[in-house]
């Protein structure tokens, strides 16, 4: 009989050995859970191709599927091992509240969604724009230090999307969301008086949440930006809306199915999401008050001049 603290490398690698055919499969089921997050992480990483019915990136699956099951088999002596291992690092990620089994299904749930449910991009030409009409004035009108603008802001995150789970790496756009149901599900639109175009102050609008398009802009961006979001303003022929910096296409994916999927799945029901692409490569969602979900249809396409609130 060999004493535990007697044992070989040959005899430990047999110890841990997996009959067949039970190697076999939970091989190919560490390959999948290996799989999906290096397939995320090259997905986010390389360059998209954009072939039809995204076969650029089955391609890629199935290149990855076959490398990982080619090694995984290489090394079937110590698959118990490497599952141990595996798991022990999906634990910690989870604990520590970085990379973890959450994130993993998350990214993988939003890749595909949006592979099936593209968003609609629209492209802006900087060097076209025109000086920003009213500039200074919209600028002094957007009181988002105002305490009176933070607690409105405030009352909205408590009020929306408190209890959603999950997307902690943009809490601050899902909040921002929030403020945008609270201030588009009540907004009156008055027009300016006639023959006169008039700015109101964030806290003017705030009062009875009325006003034209600029009035709601204005308030819009005081709001979100009073809360950590990133806010500009589009004009247009007659119109001037916000929109919301998301970050990268890469980044429109977890946000594109958390509004058609959590946050907005009644409003956005076989709607499409529509949003802007600078010229840094950077998106910017539509908050218009003619949309009922954020990404809503744009009232009006042909973009004049743009004010970026940093």
């Amino acid at each position: 009989m060999i004493k535990p603290g007697n044992l070989t490398y040959q005899q430990l690698k047999e110890k841990f050995r997996i009959k067949s055919p039970w190697d076999m499969i939970i091989i190919f089921v560490l390959n999948i859970l290996i799989t999906i997050p290096i397939f995320i992480i090259a997905h986010q990483n390389l360059v998209v191709l954009d072939w039809a019915n995204h076969f650029d990136r089955v391609l890629l699956f199935i290149v990855i599927l076959a490398v990982i099951q080619l090694l995984l088999r290489a090394l079937r002596r110590v698959t118990l091992i490497s599952v141990i291992l595996y798991f022990i690092l999906l634990l910690f990620g989870t604990l520590s509240g970085k990379y973890g089994f959450q994130s993993v299904f998350e990214d993988y749930r939003s890749m595909v969604y949006t592979m099936s449910e593209d968003p609609y991009p629209q492209d802006i030409i900087i060097s076209k724009l025109l000086p920003f009409p009213n500039k200074s004035k919209i600028l002094d009108a957007i009181e988002y230090q105002n305490p009176r603008i933070r607690n409105f802001a405030i009352m909205a995150t408590s009020k929306h999307f408190r209890d959603v789970k999950g997307y902690y790496d943009i809490h601050t756009i899902i909040q921002s969301f929030a403020v945008f149901k609270e201030i588009n599900s009540r907004w009156n639109y008055v027009s300016d008086p006639k023959g006169r175009d008039y700015i109101a102050k964030a806290t003017e609008s705030l009062q009875y949440l009325s006003g034209d398009c600029d009035d709601h802009s204005v308030f819009m961006a005081a709001c979100i930006k009073s809360i950590g979001g990133t806010t500009r303003l589009i004009h247009t022929k007659g119109h001037i809306y916000p929109e919301l910096y998301i970050g990268t296409q890469k980044d429109l994916e977890q946000i594109n199915y958390a509004i058609k999927k959590v946050l907005f799945p009644a409003e956005s029901k076989n709607q499409t999401l529509n949003y802007h692409i600078d010229e840094r490569g950077d998106v910017w969602l539509n908050l218009d008050y003619t949309a009922k979900y954020p990404g809503g249809p744009f009232m009006n396409e042909e973009i004049l001049g743009a004010l970026t609130l940093e």
